[in-house]
C-alpha cells in the first residue's frame, strides 16, 4: 500500500501536520467508516467519513462522523441551497479521482465546496480517509478546516 496519495501530497505542500494510520480494509463492511474505527481501535465519533453530494445540482463534499447520518436539509442549508442528495458512485469517483471507500476530502481532482460537521471541534484530533482504502490520516480539526477552506456546521440528522 502506498502511503502517498493526492491528499497527503496536498497536506504536505501546505505544511500541515498529519499522521497516517493503515488498517485492514473490509470491502464487505456495511459501514466502512465504522469498520475503520473498529480496526484502529478509535472512537467512531472521532472517525469522519467523506461524502460526495449535490446541492441544487452542484457538487459538494461533507465530512461527518462515521457513526452519524447526514441531514439532507442541513447539508443544503450549509451550502445556501434548497435540496440535496447523495452523488452517484461513478460521479463521485470521477469528480474526486478516488474510489468509494477511499475518498478523501483532501487532494480531490476537482476542488469542491466542503463543510465539516461541527462535532469535529470536540476532538483534539480527527481521523479522515487519506485517499485510499485502508488508510486514514489524523489531523487537528482546525488544520483540516484550513486545508479545505471549510466551515464547521451542523450537518447530521
Amino acid at each position: 500500500m502506498s502511503k502517498t496519495t493526492p491528499g497527503t501530497l496536498m497536506l504536505s505542500k501546505l505544511g500541515i501536520a498529519f499522521d497516517l494510520h493503515p488498517y485492514d480494509y473490509d470491502p464487505d463492511a456495511p459501514r466502512v467508516g465504522l469498520q475503520a474505527a473498529e480496526a484502529l481501535g478509535i472512537d467512531a465519533a472521532q472517525t469522519f467519513k467523506t461524502l460526495m453530494a449535490e446541492v441544487d445540482g452542484k457538487p459538494v463534499c461533507v465530512v461527518v462522523p462515521s457513526d452519524c447520518e447526514v441531514s439532507m436539509k442541513k447539508m443544503a442549508a450549509a451550502f445556501h441551497g434548497k435540496s440535496g442528495h447523495m452523488m452517484k458512485v461513478p460521479d463521485a469517483e470521477r469528480l474526486t479521482g478516488y474510489k468509494v471507500g477511499g475518498i478523501s476530502p483532501f487532494g480531490q481532482r476537482k476542488k469542491t465546496p466542503t463543510a465539516i460537521d461541527e462535532t469535529a471541534q470536540l476532538f483534539d484530533t480527527i481521523y479522515i480517509n487519506a485517499g485510499q482504502r485502508g488508510l486514514l490520516l489524523s489531523i487537528t480539526p482546525d488544520d483540516a478546516a484550513r486545508a479545505l477552506e471549510a466551515p464547521f456546521v451542523d450537518l447530521t440528522a
